[in-house]
């Protein structure tokens, strides 16, 4: 009965040799299984069928070949960047190896200059016409005396008469010379200065102000035109026009005195100086 019973019934009963056929065709087709959850991934890709595992390899090796061939783009980059870097060194060793630096300019010998005769020799040189007139003389004088060696004079009066007369002369003329140029007036180094002095505040007597100022008297000093001009905020400055001497006033002695009258006087400045 039972086995009547068991033939009649639909049960697998070789169903594990089938699983046992197709996990070694998986595990030579993917190799053998490391662990029980690998054998479990087996047992289920083997429960899903042969197609599902076909997708997913195809997939796997559609994203292997575009990783190569991004792969492949990178290198040939890398290859053209090389390239580009080898030809540019290759110019630069061209170009230091045709550069040749320029020789030095030749050396010029320059001559030494002559020694030039200080003026005081020369002013002692320059004789006056009336001077010359007269030495002129008497060197005709002197070359008829010689000649005449055979007519002596042995008291020579006229000759001593006229040889003092001549040097008088020469004396007084150069003496008149002396005196002329000792009284022609010498050049006399001048500037013109524009002073700029400023108050304490617009509450400054600027009047007072500039008659402190003008009140500066020194040897060389002359004082000019002056005029207000606004700085700002109801405050004016002076500015006054001198002319000094060079040699006497100076602009630092200048600033001194004025800025003595510390009630009034703030500052001075020079807004313009001209050599005249």
């Amino acid at each position: 009965m039972a086995t009547s019973f068991l033939m009649h019934e639909k049960i697998w009963f070789d169903k594990f040799k089938y699983d046992d056929a197709e996990k070694r065709y998986y595990e030579q087709k993917n190799g053998p299984a490391a662990s029980p959850s690998c054998q479990q991934s087996v047992s289920s890709t083997s429960a899903a069928g042969p197609a599902g595992d076909q997708s997913e390899l195809v997939t796997r090796i559609a994203t292997l070949e575009a990783e190569n061939q991004n792969l492949r783009c990178v290198v040939t980059d890398l290859q053209l960047a090389i390239s580009r870097l080898e030809n540019r060194l290759s110019l630069l060793e061209k170009s230091s190896t045709s550069y040749h630096p320029s020789p030095p300019p030749p050396t010029q010998h320059v001559t030494p200059m002559k020694k030039v005769e200080p003026l005081t020799h020369l002013s002692r040189k320059v004789e006056l016409p009336s001077a010359l007139s007269t030495r002129k003389a008497e060197t005709s004088a002197a070359v008829a005396a010689d000649e005449d060696d055979d007519d002596i004079d042995l008291f020579g009066s006229d000759e001593e008469e006229e040889d003092q007369e001549a040097a008088r002369v020469r004396e007084e003329r150069l003496k008149q010379y002396a005196e002329k140029k000792s009284k022609k007036p010498g050049l006399i180094a001048k500037s013109s200065i524009l002073l700029d002095v400023k108050p304490w505040d617009d509450e400054t007597d600027m009047a007072k102000m500039e008659e402190c100022v003008r009140s500066v008297q020194m040897d060389g000093l002359v004082w000019g035109a002056s005029k207000l001009v606004p700085v700002g905020y109801g405050i004016n400055k002076l500015q006054i026009q001198c002319v000094v001497e060079d040699d006497k006033v100076g602009t630092d002695i200048l600033e001194e005195e004025i800025t003595k009258f510390e009630d009034y006087v703030q500052s001075v400045d020079i807004a313009a100086f001209n050599k005249i």
